[in-house]
């Protein structure tokens, strides 16, 4: 029988340097569903926990794949470590499940540019090569410097030494030994060993070396910000972050905060407009084109949806105080599975539709939940051509 293998992302709500980090997308998809999606593309990992307190991140993990564990509060704060919340999920998820875990990961959804080898070659190091624990490393060649003067950490005033090297000698790089920076990505530990020792490094621990271009940690808006430049160029052609035409068969549509940007104007005799885009109008031609089924769904019970939907040549079911049963009588009146269904909404009346799914998809203005309860998310606010952007991800660009 093959070793149980259990991925715990970390995933804490509270984030003082980014506010809701773990919901935060790169490559347009939040950073607690990338982390969810690369262990579960892991040869060797059997299931994916997420230790989170917030809804918003639970609700992105489960529509990811994975278990959510709810962390108590007293392991939710600032000091509480990481291994507080991997032994305490290792309990409940054995618990729950009724199977020991035979080793245990731990993965940080900050580091979005992981990837499912260097999952695999953490958990191999331990239930194939006999580890008691491993890490990835990336190589580093800088000099380190230590700041030990009286007056150490203001600038200028301390004395300085080499940490990892003599400071009178400057040897060329491949004259030094090579140094191995902790990535803080993936670690594995031994389950029974984890529990004994209470820490992630004991007995042997294996190094995983990574490829260093791939390194980096998200702790501020600088970095989440480097994070969303270097996706186009890091997640490449690797599947799953978006969809593509072969994996739907319907788009279906919100209205407000989606095909508008959520205001409302209303004149004297409380007549009601809103501003659509031209872009999102021309995307649905496409995709009507490319022979998609579409349907425009909204709460609203108000002329201008319907008025837009003749324009655009769309059915639409609006006045739905349930959309979740619209949207589910629809797919079969229609023969469409929701599995191939691609949902568009903005804000939290959106989720059970999100539920239903294969292809939940939030506009970058969206509500903080709602984005991360998505697969993908929008670099276009609703209103300014998301469903555009949408469109070109299934049918290409140039649409």
């Amino acid at each position: 029988m093959p070793p149980t293998v259990v991925a715990v992302i970390p995933a804490r709500g509270g984030s003082k340097g980014v506010p809701a980090k773990n919901l935060a997308a790169v490559g347009g998809v939040p950073l607690v569903a990338r982390a969810v999606r690369v262990c579960r593309a892991a040869r060797l990992v059997t299931d994916v926990v997420v230790s989170t307190d917030d809804a918003g991140i639970a609700a992105a993990a489960r529509g990811a794949g994975a278990v959510v564990i709810r962390r108590p509060g007293e392991i939710a704060g600032d000091t509480a470590t990481s291994e507080a919340a991997v032994r305490h999920a290792l309990d409940a998820y054995e618990a729950g499940q009724d199977r020991r875990v035979d080793a245990v990961l731990l993965v940080q959804c900050t580091s979005p540019f992981l990837v499912s080898e260097e999952i695999d070659a953490v958990a191999a190091a331990v239930v194939e090569d006999g580890a008691d624990s491993a890490l990835t490393v990336a190589p580093f060649h800088g000099f380190v410097w230590r700041d030990t003067g009286p007056d150490a950490g203001s600038r200028g005033t301390g004395g300085g030494h080499g940490v990892n090297h003599d400071k009178s000698v400057r040897p060329r790089r491949q004259d030094r030994p090579q140094d191995l920076l902790e990535t803080g990505a993936a670690y594995a530990m031994d389950a029974a060993g984890f529990r004994a020792a209470g820490h992630r490094f004991f007995g042997r621990t294996a190094l995983v070396r990574t490829d260093p271009a791939r390194v980096l940690e998200i702790d501020d808006p600088h970095d989440l910000a480097r994070a969303r430049a270097l996706a186009p160029l890091l997640d490449g052609p690797r599947p799953g972050a978006l969809p593509t035409r072969d994996d739907i068969d319907a788009v279906v549509l919100d209205f407000d905060g989606t095909q508008t940007d959520d205001r409302v104007l209303v004149d004297a005799d409380g007549r009601e407009t809103v501003a659509v885009h031209r872009g999102d109008g021309l995307g649905i031609a496409a995709l009507r084109r490319a022979g998609l089924h579409l349907l425009i769904l909204s709460t609203e019970q108000n002329p201008v949806v319907a008025a837009r939907a003749r324009k655009l040549k769309v059915p639409v079911r609006h006045g739905i105080d349930r959309k979740d049963i619209a949207l589910k009588q629809w797919c079969e009146e229609t023969g469409v599975t929701p599995d191939r269904v691609l949902y568009v909404g903005n804000d939290v009346n959106d989720l059970p539709c999100f539920d239903l799914v294969g292809w939940p998809v939030a506009v970058a203005s969206a509500h903080d939940v709602v984005r991360g309860a998505a697969r993908a998310v929008t670099a276009t606010p609703g209103g300014s051509g998301a469903v555009r952007e949408i469109a070109g991800w299934l049918l290409g660009p140039s649409l």
